[in-house]
């Protein structure tokens, strides 16, 4: 193992941040705060660099109440960043979390439709005629209304460097996270789940698109800004990975609507596999024989899973956790250097292979190997 680096947590957290002017930044105006300071180092051709002080946006908190799981929160986030680079290179566009929308706007727009109460709602309107005090009294119950499809919306703008030395805004991405499963609750307190069909997903996802588009044009500066919209699919709550976006489209700038869609083919499949599918079946086995290795050497420890993402056919990523209940300096050195190994013997160098090793004191090493690498770059934390 010819790379092997001790690099303590809060060494990590303080580099992380704390911003500071020197020869790696550069400060310029832009055209919404006086100055900005963008790092010159970027860590890697598929991360956006990002303005400092960073803003956040004003949608920024209400995600976690209206997604299903943490897997949805992260992926509905990194998912647009990804999709955005068909629209917006990180070489030439510079990141900063949403400011267009306001958050009285989103928290309208997640609501149910009412004329009177709330015109700019997304969600389809209740026209359901309230019960009786004798009905309520009777225990009658209404039939349940159409599902709130709209579970968040995510904003992203990408801004450009000018010839004047100034930052303007060049685009603007927007996610749309759909339930694909409704839960809620009957006029009697009775909770249930009805479950939304892929058409209607993308029917109604699609109109809410357009109607954002058309909204956002009404904003000031907004009207020749070209507008990336991604329809999200949630999965279910008890679910242990993540849904992904299922198709996206572009309004050119000055065009109110999304000009064309384009399919998404994206998942995440759990390893190991009771039984899986064809096109997963290779790595399932691969995994299962690195598994098998892993239960040789320590057995005091609760499972091995990995969680693979999906482009097509083809396996970009195997994201791999190891919960461990040791707690020896030299077991946790030895175990990784064993894992570094069983890597470089069972992954094929075309996968991205990353392996967390946590405990009850929190992460413990990092073993990371990248696509088409030969060697893993190894972190273990003090």
């Amino acid at each position: 193992m010819k790379r092997f680096w001790w690099i303590p947590a809060s060494i990590l957290l303080l580099t992380a941040c704390v911003p500071t002017q020197t020869n790696e930044t550069e400060v310029i105006g832009t055209e919404e705060v006086e100055t900005a300071i963008i790092p010159s180092m970027q860590l890697d051709d598929q991360f956006y660099r990002t303005l400092l002080p960073y803003k956040q946006s004003a949608t920024r908190g209400k995600i976690v109440n209206r997604l299903n799981s943490r897997y949805d929160i992260e992926e509905a986030e990194k998912g647009l960043l990804r999709l955005s680079q068909n629209q917006f290179s990180p070489d030439d566009y510079y990141f900063q979390e949403g400011q267009k929308i306001t958050d009285e706007e989103v928290s309208a727009w997640l609501r149910r439709y009412h004329p009177e109460d709330n015109p700019t709602g997304l969600n389809a309107e209740d026209k359901r005629a309230p019960l009786s005090e004798e009905e309520l009294e009777a225990g009658e119950t209404r039939e349940n209304p159409s599902p709130e499809i709209l579970a968040h919306i995510i904003e992203q703008n990408y801004l450009v460097k000018t010839n004047e030395d100034t930052i303007r805004l060049g685009g603007v991405s927007v996610g749309l996270a759909l339930n694909s499963i409704y839960y809620s609750e009957n006029d009697q307190g009775v909770s249930y789940e009805e479950t939304i069909s892929q058409e209607r997903l993308e029917s109604e996802g699609k109109r809410m698109a357009d109607e954002i588009v058309n909204r956002l044009r009404q904003k000031e500066g907004m009207a020749d800004i070209p507008i990336t919209v991604g329809l999200f699919k949630q999965k279910s709550r008890s679910t242990i990975t993540a849904g992904t976006y299922f198709i996206y489209g572009v309004a050119p700038g000055g065009e109110n609507s999304v000009a064309k869609w384009n399919p998404i083919n994206e998942e995440f499949v759990i390893f190991p596999s009771s039984n899986p599918e064809e096109k997963y079946r290779e790595v399932d086995t691969v995994f299962k024989n690195f598994k098998q290795d892993v239960e040789e050497y320590f057995s005091n420890f609760t499972s091995v899973i990995g969680t693979g993402f999906y482009q097509g056919d083809s396996i970009r990523k195997l994201q791999i956790e190891i919960p461990i209940q040791f707690y020896g300096s030299s077991e946790v050195i030895g175990f990784t250097q064993y894992l570094t190994g069983l890597v470089m013997k069972h992954f094929p160098e075309n996968i991205q292979v990353e392996i967390d090793l946590n405990s009850v004191n929190g992460a413990e090493a990092l073993i990371l190997r990248k696509t088409n690498e030969t060697e893993p770059i190894v972190h273990i934390y003090e």
